[in-house]
């Protein structure tokens, strides 16, 4: 299982523990064993407590089994890693395997139904890959406080969570009953939540967009094409590279080929991802892909989600801005169906590089815009004091879009974002990508193209 694999698989459990401001979880789970390479450890089924992190979820971990009573514990030893162990989830240290296993592992699966295993044994024998189907329980911990990562406009929201869960706490204790108090409050909650994102100012929409449990572009293609995405990699050229991603995957029994951009769902993630700004070579790999698509006569879905293209020399050396404007070129006149979706942040080439289509939608909080507000500031006021107005001039939010007619739709997002409900965000996606796509697939390429290069060319003009 790829780094790839194990990101997007997990992003679903996603955390923002970095912060400090989620809290953990116990998960009860029963594993089956199978694929055991070698005959020596013949365990046939084990459970398993674990104690999930966010920071953690979905990258491999090297774990110690150190006795503790009559059973055994997994002990985190190093940092995730990315070497020879990089296809396994758990990579676990041992001397023995014993029969029955009751342990806890310090590791976040989020919502998967599969884990992968390596059980590495230090004596020479070498390495034994494990893979296991798990059954998960989630349970709530008594000792640990569930809180979302809140914004500094939900301020209110905070406040009424924590006296949520002191309820909570106290119904649970039996003492007394507060179940009426927390249906009350519950309700309170969802009106709170709903009257705030019902007026959002443009600044606050930009903030929800980077909200660090906000899915990003992998979750979106293995949520829409239900773990069936296969993605190919290279421009042929330099490198791969990772900040752009892309691949064909089954949406709805057709083949599609999704291309996007990936921030990264951690610290680590994000350095590997260059923080979702691809170089050169990721455009390249894109229209690659999406020649590649044409070829075969498939569909194209773009998943747009980055900060803008890398701004740094040797971006600049490699041909940073011919790449950009050569995608701008060819997807003008490809001959497929093109769907561009912004999930997040649209900002400047980096955004457009991708984001020539047949359909170009926007999720309710997403923001699309030649420049960041920061940067606007910067420029014009020499610091980043000015973004709240810049980001009301710049006209960036989705209803600004689609009333200049720079866009074709806008995607419902649940109250209170895209990261609180992240399988209802999947699903309006997979609606709206549905819904456009038979119309575009029944006209004809010369149509299509025609269309499309009217529609941008038309963009600015006044009469």
């Amino acid at each position: 299982m790829s780094i790839e694999a194990r990101e997007h698989k997990s992003s679903v459990g996603r955390a923002a523990s970095e912060a400090g401001t989620r809290r953990n979880r116990f998960v009860q789970i029963d594993v089956k064993r199978r694929n055991i390479e070698s005959p020596a450890h013949q365990v046939q089924r084990f459970k398993t407590n674990i104690f999930i992190s966010g920071p953690r979820n979905g990258r491999a971990a090297e774990m110690k089994l150190i006795p503790v009573g009559s059973g055994h514990k997994f002990e985190r030893v190093t940092e995730p890693l990315y070497g020879k162990h990089d296809c396994c989830d758990i990579v676990v240290t041992i001397g023995s395997l014993a029969q029955h296993l009751k342990s806890e592992i310090y590791f976040g699966i989020g919502e998967r139904k599969h884990v992968q295993i390596c059980f590495f044994y230090p004596d020479g024998r070498g390495t034994e890959r494990l893979y296991c189907e798990i059954n998960l329980t989630f349970r709530p911990s008594k000792h640990t406080l569930i809180m979302p990562v809140l914004l500094e406009f939900e301020e209110s929201i905070g406040v009424l969570i924590e006296q949520l869960e002191k309820a909570r706490a106290l119904n649970e204790k039996g003492e007394v009953d507060m179940s009426k108090a927390v249906k009350d409050l519950e309700k309170k909650i969802e009106q709170t939540r709903a009257k705030i994102y019902k007026n959002l100012t443009p600044w606050q929409q930009v903030q929800v967009s980077r909200h660090p449990e906000r899915p990003y572009t992998l979750s979106y293609i293995d949520a829409l094409t239900e773990g069936s995405f296969l993605e190919l990699h290279g421009d042929r050229t330099v490198k791969d590279d990772k900040a752009m991603v892309g691949g064909f995957g089954k949406l709805a029994g057709q083949s599609v080929m999704f291309v996007g951009q990936q921030k990264g769902i951690n610290t680590k993630m994000r350095q590997y991802r260059n923080f979702g700004m691809p170089n050169p070579e990721g455009y390249r790999k894109a229209l690659r892909l999406m020649k590649m698509a044409e070829k075969f006569n498939k569909p194209v879905v773009t998943i747009i989600d980055t900060p803008g293209a890398f701004p740094g020399l040797e971006a600049e050396e490699r041909g940073q801005g011919e790449a950009i404007a050569r995608n701008l070129y060819e997807m003008a006149k490809l001959r497929v169906p093109i769907i561009c979706v912004v999930i997040g942040e649209g900002a400047s080439g980096g955004a457009l590089g991708i984001g020539v289509g047949d359909k170009v939608m926007m999720l309710e909080h997403a923001w699309y815009s030649v420049i960041s507000p920061e940067n606007c500031s910067t420029i014009l006021w020499r610091n980043w004091d000015h973004k709240v107005e810049a980001a009301e001039a710049l006209k960036l939010t989705a209803k600004d879009m689609l009333k200049n007619k720079l866009i074709d739709g806008i995607i419902k997002e649940p109250v209170g974002g895209a990261h609180t409900d992240h399988a209802k965000t999947f699903e309006a996606v997979k609606t709206a990508i549905l819904k456009e796509l038979p119309k575009l697939k029944a006209m004809t390429p010369e149509d299509r193209i025609e269309k499309r290069i009217r529609k941008f060319a038309s963009m600015g003009v006044t009469h």
